[in-house]
């Protein structure tokens, strides 16, 4: 499933998450015992519903343990921390807006291009 595709809907299914994050749905029940800001909701089936906030957690999560060597304590206490450190806008969004305005400006320039 591609990033654009992200907007369009506004809860995904585990499954769908899995394949979203590269993590498999038992590691993101486990992490949602770790981290206490991951906490999806879930429908009255009783499935969990994640929304573009949880998968944004996931990535940042699985970031800090994989890319970045940090233990499950040492991610926990970074994200405390940035949480409590973060601007109006997170860096999150503020990377999603400026990944969106990159997209915008090629769109743009190949409208251009084919007036030309």
């Amino acid at each position: 499933m591609a990033a654009r595709n992200l907007n369009e809907r506004l809860y995904y299914s585990i499954s769908e998450v899995a394949e979203i994050t590269g993590i498999k749905a038992y590691v993101l029940r486990f992490w949602e015992k770790e981290f206490p800001n991951l906490r999806p909701k879930k429908n009255k089936a009783g499935n969990r519903t994640y929304q573009l906030k949880d998968i944004d957690l996931i990535k940042q999560i699985k970031d800090l343990l994989y890319e970045n060597g940090f233990t499950i304590e040492g991610a926990r206490a970074k994200l405390r921390n940035s949480h409590n450190n973060k601007p109006d806008r997170s860096d999150l969004q503020n990377t999603r807006l400026k990944s969106l305005l990159v997209e915008i400006k090629k769109e743009l320039e190949n409208m251009l291009k084919l007036l030309d």
